[in-house]
């Protein structure tokens, strides 16, 4: 196959964390095998890592379904971008009657796998 192809892909929305977050932990397993990328999750550290290891290991399992002559020792993360979805906007009383936004902010993130 084709190094350009995509073989399989996963969608994550509307996830309760902020986008530049998810981002950090997207830019560790870019362009990585799925192997090491789901290693790599397994020991890190941040919020997202769990989730972003659970849309691989789905577009993983979408790979298999898909093709089931697919070799998965083969695949890489072709692509992860982490995009931002809705924010929910809260307020927070302050002095003198005053309030201060406070922004929850929502994540999309998408992952494509290729093989190599």
């Amino acid at each position: 196959m084709a190094e350009n192809t995509t073989i399989s892909s996963a969608k994550l929305r509307y996830i309760r964390i902020s986008p530049q977050k998810a981002r950090l932990v997207a830019d560790l397993i870019r362009g990585r095998d799925v192997e090491e990328a789901l290693r790599l999750l397994k020991f890190t550290r941040k919020r997202s890592a769990p989730m972003i290891g659970k849309l691989i290991s789905s577009a993983l399992a979408n790979a298999s379904d898909k093709d089931p002559g697919v070799d998965v020792d083969a695949l890489y993360v072709k692509t992860i971008h982490v995009d931002g979805g809705p924010v929910l906007r809260r307020f927070l009383p302050r002095a003198q009657g005053r309030a201060t936004r406070i922004l929850k902010r929502t994540s999309h993130i998408t992952v494509e796998l290729g093989a190599r």
